[in-house]
Parts: C-alpha cells; sequence; structure tokens
C-alpha cells in the first residue's frame, strides 16, 4: 500500500503566509489579500497529491508522506520522539509532533527563522544544537521550550562563505561535529578550515579540526559498534559525467586525510593541484557513482526494515544537478561488516523519471518505532517507510 495524507504542489512548497503575502504585494489591496488567501487556502484542499506510486521499494514495505516542512534538510529526534527538521534555502527549524502516535506528524512548530542556511541539527543532553553557516545555536531544553524557544548563540567564529556553507551535524561524547565544506568547486584556500570536518567544544569554544581534504560532506554518522565516523562526501564538477565518483568514506584516526584537492573519487589526480602521495591519506570505504550528491546517511536502528541491522547504512542520493543526464535521486542500502562495505543497493527509487524529478532526498534517519524517516527539500515533506 502506498498512500499520503498531505498533498502538495509546486506552489505549495512556500508556507502560506509567504504565498499570500507574495502575491498581495504584487496590488496591494485588502480586498485582493483576502481573496488570495481564499485562493490559497482552496489550492491547498485541492491540491495534486506526490505521485508516490511511482517509488519502488523492497516487498512488504510501504511509503507515506507524514508531514510537510519547506526546504526539508536534515532531521533530528528527542528524547521524547518529537522530529526536529532543518532547512537550507528557507531558513528555519521546525519541531513535528505526532500526537496520536499514528505515525503523522499532526503539528509543526516554528523554532527558528530568518537563518543562514540551519540545515544541520542534533539534540545532546536534551538541548537542540542548530549549525547555520558560521553559528553554532542552542535552545536548551528543548522538550520543555518547544511553545518559546530561546535561540542562544554559543559559537560564531565559522567561516562565513556559503558556497558549501551549510553544515551537517552530529554529536559525540560532549562535543559537536560537523562539516567545512570547500568555498569553491576545486580550489586550495590558505585558511586551513576550508574541507574540513570539525569537532566543537560547546562550553569551551574549542575547535579541533579532525579530517582533511574532504571538499563537501553532507553526511556524519557513528558506527554503533565499533565508533568510527562514516560521512559522504560529494565529488567535484566538471571533470566530466562519470568522474569522479561521489564517497562513502570512514575515520578512524584523528587528522586523515581524503585526498580533496589533490585526488578526487578513488585515485583521480587533479591537474592544477596533482601530488602523488598525500601523509595519510585515507581512500574510500566505497564508491557511490559521479554526482549522485550523497548527503544524509544513518546506521539502522530498528527491526521494521527487512535484511537490515545495526550495521545497515542508509544514504540520501540527493541527486545530480548538471551531469548530461540525471543520476541519483535514490535511497542506497549499503551493508557492512568489520568496519568494510560488503553491498551496496537501491533501497527507494523513483523521484527521477526520465530526465524529470519530483523530488531529492536530503536525509534519512530511524524513528522510534523501527520505520525510516526521509526528508525531501525539493517536495518539502517527510516520508515513512515502513512495514504494510
Amino acid at each position: 500500500m502506498i498512500a499520503t495524507k498531505l498533498p502538495i504542489n509546486r506552489w505549495h512548497r512556500c508556507n502560506r503566509t509567504a504565498r499570500v503575502n507574495y502575491l498581495s504585494r504584487q496590488n496591494g489591496s485588502l480586498i485582493m489579500r483576502a481573496l488570495v488567501t481564499i485562493t490559497l487556502l482552496s489550492t491547498v484542499i485541492n491540491a495534486h497529491a506526490l505521485p508516490l506510486e511511482r517509488l519502488k521499494l523492497p516487498a512488504g514495505l510501504k511509503i507515506e508522506v507524514v508531514a510537510e516542512v519547506p526546504n526539508a534538510r536534515q532531521m533530528a529526534l528527542t528524547a521524547k520522539g518529537t522530529l526536529i527538521v532543518g532547512s537550507r534555502g528557507a531558513g528555519t527549524v521546525h519541531a513535528l509532533q505526532d500526537r496520536d502516535s499514528d505515525g503523522f506528524y499532526e503539528k509543526k512548530q516554528l523554532l527558528a527563522d530568518n537563518l543562514n542556511m540551519p540545515s544541520g541539527l542534533t539534540v545532546m543532553d536534551g538541548d537542540l544544537y542548530i549549525a547555520a553557516v558560521s553559528q553554532i545555536l542552542k535552545i536548551q531544553d528543548i522538550e520543555q521550550n518547544l511553545s518559546q524557544p530561546v535561540t542562544e548563540l554559543i559559537y560564531d567564529q565559522l567561516p562565513e562563505e556559503t558556497h558549501h556553507g551549510w553544515k551537517y551535524l552530529t554529536h559525540r561524547n560532549g562535543r559537536l561535529y560537523f562539516n567545512i565544506g570547500a568555498p569553491c568547486n576545486i580550489c586550495l584556500r590558505e585558511d586551513k578550515r576550508f574541507a574540513t570536518i570539525a569537532a566543537l567544544e560547546p562550553a569551551s569554544g574549542k575547535l579541533q579540526l579532525i579530517a582533511n581534504g574532504v571538499r563537501n560532506s553532507v553526511g556524519l554518522a557513528w558506527h554503533p559498534s565499533d565508533g568510527s565516523l562514516w560521512f559522504t562526501e560529494n565529488g567535484g564538477d566538471h571533470l566530466g559525467d562519470d568522474r569522479p565518483d561521489d564517497e562513502l568514506n570512514r575515520m578512524t584516526t584523528v587528522g586523515q586525510h581524503y585526498g580533496y584537492p589533490h585526488i578526487h573519487g578513488d585515485g583521480l589526480k587533479d591537474k592544477q593541484y596533482r601530488r602523488d602521495e598525500i601523509s595519510g591519506y585515507q581512500a574510500p570505504e566505497a564508491l557511490l557513482g559521479a554526482h549522485v550528491a550523497p548527503l544524509g546517511l544513518t546506521f539502522y536502528q530498528g527491526t521494521q526494515i527487512p535484511e537490515a541491522d545495526k550495521e545497515t547504512l542508509f544514504i540520501a542520493l540527493h541527486g545530480s544537478w548538471n551531469r548530461s543526464s540525471k543520476v541519483g535521486y535514490q535511497i542506497l542500502k549499503v551493508q557492512t561488516r568489520s568496519g568494510k562495505v560488503t553491498q551496496q543497493q537501491v533501497f527507494v527509487d523513483g523521484w527521477l523519471t526520465g530526465q524529470r524529478h519530483w523530488g531529492r532526498p536530503a536525509d534519512v534517519i530511524t524513528a522510534p518505532d523501527g520505520s525510516l524517516l526521509i526528508s525531501d527539500d525539493y517536495a518539502g515533506v517527510i516520508y515513512r517507510v515502513s512495514k504494510r
């Protein structure tokens, strides 16, 4: 069974207030504003549903739209099951609650807005941390402050460049971990913070660069058994349709180097920044394909998904933007054993039909009941994959 509770079309990706304000500014009439509001409400009610019937997934599973969030990117869950969703272009952070435990999020609360690409977030010790381009912010005791959130700035010494400046945020042992992307397609900057993964101690403000040569990672996940850090990496553009591969990487030692800008993918040496030897170079654990744009990933922690265990990775492939023939737009299932990738296979497919896409997966996490939640920043929704 494939179903959706929340109809949506392209016009409905913007929030209702933004649509009303935009159209009303075109005429300045209060009467017209009221008519526009009525029209928009009608549009919401009569909007065409997303074509979920096009999505292909393993037998025995279903996919549903369970929430609508503009430009939904990274997701995080509180201990009580509140779903927090950050955006990139919309500049907002929302909290979603499933009040009747039916798997659908009926209540949506705006926690923060007017932020610079606040796509990264994590919940640590009950506090919500938000990563914008140059800032890390906090909402203390998020479950107790959903209705009246107060955003506190805890760190503002990050680069301000927006090119690959959006963050993916996770935590471990009291520290926050996030990417600092290269401010370009392929370049080498004097500022050593670029093209790295960093760790921040919120209390002291101490920043440590723990991985180098990472062009643009938009997904970090801790292995549940050995504690290694796995992360996706988007390869360089304009080097060809089929190179370089986007990567799945693994960090076991602080200071490892992942090649950029000297080496792309698995051994493709850059013409301008070519280097034969790199101290601490770490080859990818898996090549995911050129321009598939891997973003969020998670080690599965439930029991609803057949043939998936705690060493199974699910990766959101956002999809290519400048390849002559589009690729990606999928959820990938990657099996690992003893720190090595043993199998890759497509788990959900169908957001791309020919050369047209109607959705772009951005992140994936395990819900408390063992289902999978998938964010889609293009359609502006959250999907849920569960047993039929």
